[in-house]
């Protein structure tokens, strides 16, 4: 079977880098994901996520995460949690018990305490700085603007294959805010018989079509990961411009189970794969204009300025 992990932003190529090695070396799908997200998670340079991210409107870092196991359908999912490390992890522990799988604020909390998770104060004076900075612009706040959730997508050599995300949301966010990423179906999803998906960009939107979901459904009935991205993507555009006047942006990665991949976008967006046989490579995704994303691989990854 041929391995292979898909990851969200240039800020996911160190962690996609040594979660291929791992891969390589015969690691299951869950554990390559979480270590290719935490490596996001622990690095304060990146301001969405973890350590380091962006607060919301009362000056909290607060964190989201999801894990989904392709081969059980098991789930664990946190919500504005504030003061843990990693996210990802607490939400993949989750997933191993029969009920309370989605837990948030406080009830989160709790849990990471009780079960041992590393604590951690995710704000730090960089991301204080530009909250006391910005905090009372009356701006619309838009997606990407300090909020590039990290998702990873594996396929392990056994033929397992599970999503994990990772987000500190919307920056200037209102208290309690949760966006879609750790929202099954919507966030992220994984079913080791035919694919996994995960997306980022305005989770309200991004929810009104459980994209996901949506990318492994069109997988199953026969769709090939780039169709199935593009057409989850595009459908969902032009659904919300009909309805709504309008659609926020919105990124889609898939991952079929033979590791092949697909991307749907409405903006210019960067992603990361590597698989059995090739190298890690950092890719621009584009949109055409046709409804069809158009991708290319970056030598010089100076080029690309976003996360």
């Amino acid at each position: 079977m041929k391995w292979a992990i898909l990851s969200t932003w240039k800020m996911s190529f160190q962690g996609n880098l040594e979660a291929a090695q791992q891969l390589a070396n015969h690691a299951s799908a869950g554990d390559a994901a979480v270590h290719c997200i935490q490596n996001v998670e622990d690095n304060p340079a990146f301001q969405s996520v973890g350590y380091g991210g962006l607060p919301d409107a009362e000056g909290h870092t607060v964190l989201d995460g999801g894990f989904m196991d392709g081969d059980t359908l098991r789930f664990g999912a946190v919500g504005s949690i504030e003061g843990f490390r990693s996210p990802v992890a607490i939400a993949r522990s989750l997933k191993d018990t029969p009920f309370n799988n989605f837990l948030v604020g406080p009830g989160a909390e709790v849990y990471a305490r009780e079960h041992g998770f590393e604590e951690r104060d995710n704000l730090t004076a960089e991301s204080l700085a530009r909250y006391q900075k910005e905090k009372n612009r009356n701006q619309e706040l838009y997606s990407y603007d300090g909020h590039d959730t990290v998702c990873a997508l594996a396929l392990d050599d056994t033929g397992s294959m599970c999503a994990g995300v990772s987000t500190s949301g919307l920056f200037l966010k209102k208290k309690g805010r949760v966006g879609d990423s750790p929202v099954i179906g919507s966030g992220y999803y994984a079913d080791s018989k035919i694919g996994a998906a995960a997306a980022t960009g305005v989770g309200e939107d991004i929810m009104k079509g459980v994209l996901s979901f949506r990318a492994v459904m069109y997988m199953r009935n026969g769709m090939s990961p780039m169709e199935a991205a593009e057409t989850a993507v595009r459908e969902l555009k032009t659904e919300l411009e009909h309805r709504l006047g309008s659609c926020n942006s919105v990124s889609l990665i898939v991952l079929r189970n033979d590791g092949r991949f697909g991307i749907g976008t409405t903006i210019e967006f960067p992603f990361v794969y590597t698989a059995e046989g090739e190298n890690p490579a950092l890719y621009l995704a584009s949109p055409s204009g046709d409804g069809h994303t158009t991708i290319r691989k970056i030598e010089d990854h100076s080029a690309v300025t976003q996360d």
